[in-house]
C-alpha cells in the first residue's frame, strides 16, 4: 500500500538519518518535502497542515538524549506523529453487549462492503471464537445477496435469506430474532450502497440503525478513492454515529492518503485493513506498526504473524521428523513447501511487510512472474503420477514429455523443477543428524544456499 508515499518518505528518512544536527533550516526542509509527499498521496489539506505543524513543534523543540543522532530524532519525530495521526495502537471491536452483538457495515457501493463482511465474520470466528450469522440488507442488487451467501459459506459463518422484495429494516429484524432464537454470539448486517451519497441512501441505513441499535457501525472505505474517501467519510460520519473504519484494497496501488485522513476527518479508529482479496486477507489495523511501513521500516511483526498463520506445523514437524531419519525428501514434500508459500499469502504480500532495503533487494524481480513461477512448479508436480512422485529418479526422457504435455510446459520447464528438486534435496542431506550448522558455516550463512522454489533471493 501507499508505494508512493513509501518511497518518498523513505528517501527522507535515509537523508534525515545522516542529519549531524536539528536546525530550523533543514528541519523545513524536510517538512517541505514531506508536505509534497503527503499532498501527493491525497492526504486531504487540513490534516496535512495539522501533522506539519505537530512535526515541526516537536523537531524544533526535541532534546537528542544519548547515542541516538539527531537524524534518528528526526525520524522517531515523523514516525510517531504518522502513527498518531492514524491512531495510537490498536482499536478492538466492542462486543460487550447481551448476544447478539449488532456489527452494522456502512460505505458506498464498490468499496468492498460485502466481501469484508465474510472476512470480519472469518476473523470473529478464528481469533474471537464467535458464532457468527451475516444477513444482506442490499435489496436494489439481487446479486449481493447471492454474493453474500458465498463468500459467508468460504468464511464459515451462517447466512441469514433475504429477497429483494422485502424491506431492509423488516429483513434485519427479522435476521436479529432469528440470531437470538439460536444463539448467535453476533450478527453481521451488509447494507446497501450507493456510487454517490444520497439522502434515499442515509436515510435507510439511519433506519437501520434505529431499529437495530449496534455495538459497532463500521464505515467500509477503499484505500484507492483518495480524496473523495474524505468527503464520503464526512457524509457518512453526519449520518451516522460510526465507531470504526475499515480500510479495504490496501494491497492495490493506493496513493495511501485514505488512511491519514478518514480517521482524522471521522474521528474514529481505523480498526481493519484489508490485504488481499482471500477470505483471511483482513489484519487488525495497528497504526504505529503501519506507520513504520510508509516510512520504509516494514512489519517484521506482521510478517512473522502472517508466516506463523500460514504454516502447518503438524506438517513441518512430520517432513522434520523424516529428513531427521534418513527417509529420502522426495517431490511430495517439495509440493508441500510451495504450497506453504502459497498459504502465507504469496511473494508480493511478504515483501510487502519488508523493510524498504530489503523489499528494494526484492523487488528487483517481477514478483507477478515469481508467483507465476511457482504456480508453474505446482502445475508439474501434479502431473506426475504419485511413483514418480516419490521416485523421482523414474523420471526419464519420455516421462518428463508427458509431464510436460500435462502440465501445458516445456521439457525444459520439468527440467529446471528437477534440478531445484535436486538442489533441495542435497540440502536435506546435510540437515540430517544436525549437520544444519555446519552447513550454514561453510555456505556463509545464507548467501549461496540453494533457491527456494520460486524465491527471488
Amino acid at each position: 500500500m501507499a508505494s508512493a508515499l513509501t518511497e518518498k518518505l523513505s528517501r527522507l528518512v535515509k537523508e534525515m538519518r545522516g542529519q549531524a544536527r536539528i536546525t530550523e533550516s533543514n528541519v523545513s526542509d524536510m517538512l517541505r518535502e514531506v508536505r509534497v509527499a503527503l499532498l501527493e498521496a491525497d492526504v486531504a489539506l487540513p490534516v496535512v497542515r495539522d501533522f506539519i505543524a505537530r512535526v515541526r513543534e516537536q523537531a524544533l523543540g526535541q532534546e537528542v538524549l544519548g547515542s541516538l543522532t539527531p537524524g534518528q530524532a528526526l525520524v522517531g519525530i515523523v514516525n510517531a506523529e504518522l502513527a498518531a495521526t492514524m491512531g495510537e495502537g490498536v482499536a478492538d471491536l466492542n462486543l460487550a453487549a447481551q448476544p447478539p452483538a449488532v456489527i452494522l457495515m456502512a460505505g458506498l457501493q464498490g468499496a468492498g462492503k460485502t466481501t469484508t463482511t465474510a472476512k470480519l465474520a472469518r476473523h470473529l470466528i478464528e481469533k474471537r471464537r464467535k458464532k457468527v450469522l451475516t444477513v444482506s440488507g442490499d435489496v436494489y442488487r439481487p446479486a449481493a445477496i447471492e454474493q453474500l451467501r458465498t463468500v459467508t459459506a468460504q468464511a464459515g459463518a451462517e447466512w441469514f435469506p433475504s429477497a429483494p422484495d422485502q424491506q431492509p429494516v423488516a429483513i434485519a429484524q427479522a435476521a436479529l430474532d432469528h440470531a437470538r432464537r439460536h444463539f448467535f454470539d453476533v450478527l453481521l448486517v451488509d447494507t446497501a450502497g450507493r456510487l454517490a451519497i444520497d439522502e434515499a441512501l442515509m436515510r435507510e441505513i439511519q433506519d437501520l440503525h434505529t431499529a437495530l441499535r449496534p455495538v459497532e457501525t463500521l464505515f467500509v472505505v477503499d484505500a484507492m478513492q483518495g480524496q473523495d474517501a474524505v468527503n464520503t467519510a464526512r457524509a457518512f460520519k453526519e449520518a451516522l454515529p460510526l465507531t470504526g473504519i475499515i480500510l479495504t484494497k490496501t494491497d492495490g496501488d493506493s496513493r495511501g492518503g485514505a488512511a491519514l485522513s478518514v480517521r482524522a476527518v471521522t474521528g474514529v479508529p481505523i480498526k481493519f485493513a484489508g490485504t488481499s482479496e482471500k477470505i483471511d486477507g483482513l489484519e487488525v489495523f495497528d497504526a504505529q506498526r503501519h506507520a513504520g511501513r510508509i516510512l520504509g521500516m516494514g512489519d517484521i511483526v506482521a510478517l512473522v504473524e502472517q508466516v506463523t498463520a500460514g504454516v502447518d506445523v503438524a506438517a513441518a514437524q512430520k517432513l522434520a521428523a523424516k529428513v531427521k531419519s534418513g527417509a529420502g525428501f522426495d517431490l511430495n514434500d517439495f509440493l508441500s513447501q510451495i504450497q506453504q508459500m502459497k498459504q502465507m499469502g504469496g511473494l508480493s504480500s511478504l515483501m510487502d511487510k519488508l523493510p524498504a532495503a530489503m523489499a528494494a533487494k526484492a523487488g528487483q524481480v517481477d514478483m507477478a512472474r515469481a508467483e507465476k513461477d511457482i504456480r508453474r512448479k505446482e502445475g508439474i508436480i501434479h502431473s506426475m503420477t504419485l511413483l514418480e512422485r516419490s521416485r523421482p529418479e523414474l523420471i526419464k526422457a519420455t516421462r518428463k514429455r508427458r509431464i510436460a504435455a500435462g502440465a501445458g510446459v516445456q521439457v525444459q520447464e520439468v527440467n529446471r523443477l528437477l534440478k531445484e528438486f535436486e538442489q533441495m534435496q542435497e540440502m536435506m542431506k546435510k540437515m540430517k543428524g544436525g549437520g544444519m550448522m555446519k552447513m550454514m558455516k561453510r555456505l556463509g550463512g545464507l548467501k549461496g544456499m540453494p533457491r527456494m522454489p520460486g524465491m527471488p533471493f
